[in-house]
């Protein structure tokens, strides 16, 4: 039958330029001027990173340009916490050459020496610290508890406050992605999913809708003994196909989101397993009645190490005509 062509390479994911640049390789240019360092970013995915899905929204209308006193102000401001911070140092990523770092503090991977570069970093480091931050509700709908956290999920009809963080948290998963953002389609039965850390921090999201059908990836002939590294590297650079023949699908998840320095705790995983008993009531989903929306390279990556195969569900989130209001 026919196929449908996923493309999901960095280049042709839909990438907010006003926000974030999309990370997987950093080009070095024979000269090393500073106009030729571009933004590189972590993406919140790997094996245990969130899998992100495309939206399409506007720029937030407080995410007006600043002054460039102002930004340089911030940016000495940033510079200064960094530099005291003792919590966690500074990660090289191996990328020291091009003059990269990782903050310390929202895990943003930028050019230092770069103005564009600082300028984008200080927008999302205001925005990740406001968004993490978490100071707790009277009525928290707590689905799980952990040595290292909780999980806690937020409904449509739950009070404003809690929608508002809502909001908030996937403006932010979105720039942090690197996606372009569209309005959150809250439908009646959709379900928010965030992992609140001891330390009172948002370093989780989860968000889930109701579908009626999912798509299967079709396997690809790649040798699966690589490395782990090997194996994101070559799905950054391959497209990828799914079947034309739509399956039965009940859950589809349009966002999931792990703070990158919080990966490789296993909190994307609990957050399905929450997800899988708490979607429906009285029922547990089965892997097979799951579908991701349009996972980017890392996210295939953990889809396929969650549901243990490769050939899982996907549907397509920005199109919206498989959702069920």
């Amino acid at each position: 039958g026919f196929r449908l062509h996923l493309d999901s390479s960095p280049e042709n994911s839909p990438v907010k330029k006003s926000q974030m640049s999309s990370p997987p390789v950093t080009k070095a240019s024979d000269q090393q001027s500073s106009d030729s360092k571009q933004l590189t970013h972590q993406m919140a995915v790997s094996a245990e990173k969130g899998i992100p899905v495309g939206s399409n929204v506007t720029a937030e209308k407080s995410n007006h340009v600043p002054s460039d006193g102002h930004v340089q102000k911030e940016i000495r401001k940033l510079k200064e916490a960094e530099k005291n911070s003792s919590n966690q140092p500074i990660i090289d990523a191996g990328q020291k050459r091009f003059g990269a770092i990782t903050c310390n503090v929202c895990g943003m991977l930028y050019t230092a020496s770069n103005p564009e570069d600082e300028t984008q970093h200080m927008l999302f480091h205001n925005q990740f610290i406001s968004a993490v931050k978490y100071v707790g509700w009277k009525k928290e709908r707590i689905v799980s508890e952990y040595p290292d956290g909780r999980i806690i999920m937020v409904l449509p009809d739950d009070p404003k406050y809690a929608l508002k963080k809502v909001e908030e948290i996937r403006e932010m998963v979105d720039n942090d992605l690197g996606f372009q953002q569209v309005p959150l389609r809250l439908h009646s039965r959709t379900k928010t999913l965030m992992f609140i850390s001891s330390d009172k921090k948002i370093v989780g999201c989860l968000i889930a809708e109701h579908i009626q059908w999912g798509y299967r990836v079709i396997e690809d002939n790649i040798p699966s003994e690589k490395c782990e590294k090997d194996q994101i590297i070559s799905e950054r650079v391959k497209a990828w196909c799914c079947s034309t023949t739509p399956e039965s699908a009940i859950c589809g998840i349009s966002r999931i989101w792990v703070f990158s320095m919080m990966r490789r705790k296993k909190i994307a995983s609990r957050m399905i397993e929450c997800l899988r008993n708490h979607f429906i009531y009285g029922s547990h989903l089965s892997k097979d009645e799951i579908a991701f929306s349009d996972p980017t390279p890392d996210g295939k990556l953990f889809a396929t190490n969650y549901c243990g195969t490769s050939q899982f569900l996907v549907y397509n989130f920005v199109s919206g005509h498989h959702a069920v209001s």
